[in-house]
């Protein structure tokens, strides 16, 4: 059962240090799962950007557990487990979220989001989409080019836009 899910297109502006702020609501949720302990002192977000695509997939600490304990699930040995771990373990960074609700992207997200020198020299804006257990971060331009209007997507699958009944 979800409780609480990441949710929204939320565009923000990324400076030239690559830092940008995480929506507010969004950030309640990073909070909530990522287990205090004492390796750290504030919250994190998982970012992953092997798994394809010109955007980020970010994760609570929590939800990135969830995620392990799926892969961790496959046999060791098994192609499908190799290929997940490269995509979703390896190619993954921990980043801290500051005490002004603020992250740094790492060089691999920016690059994975195709951030240009030019982009950061000037900022650039980004947008974070909500997918329940996770949000993506794109570069705003690639989004709004990459992703379709709902009245152009094809009638077989706006049939299944309909929610299920509780």
């Amino acid at each position: 059962m979800v409780t609480e899910a990441f949710k929204g297109e939320i565009y923000l502006k990324v400076d030239s240090k690559a830092r940008v702020s995480i929506p507010a609501a969004m950030r309640r949720i990073l909070d909530a799962g990522d287990p205090a302990d004492d390796s750290h002192t504030r919250s994190r977000v998982v970012m992953v950007y092997g798994a394809g695509g010109s955007y980020a997939q970010c994760f609570s600490i929590r939800g990135a557990q969830k995620l392990y304990e799926t892969i961790a699930a496959h046999p060791e040995d098994s192609e499908k487990r190799d290929g997940l771990e490269l995509a979703y373990v390896a190619r993954s960074s921990d980043v801290e979220i500051d005490d002004d609700g603020r992250i740094v992207l790492p060089p691999r997200i920016r690059l994975r989001m195709g951030v240009t020198p030019e982009d950061m020299a000037k900022g650039f804006n980004a947008v974070f989409v909500g997918k329940l257990d996770r949000f993506e971060l794109w570069k705003a331009e690639t989004y709004d080019a990459e992703t379709p209007d709902l009245a152009s997507i094809s009638p077989s699958i706006r049939r299944h836009l309909t929610p299920p009944k509780p």
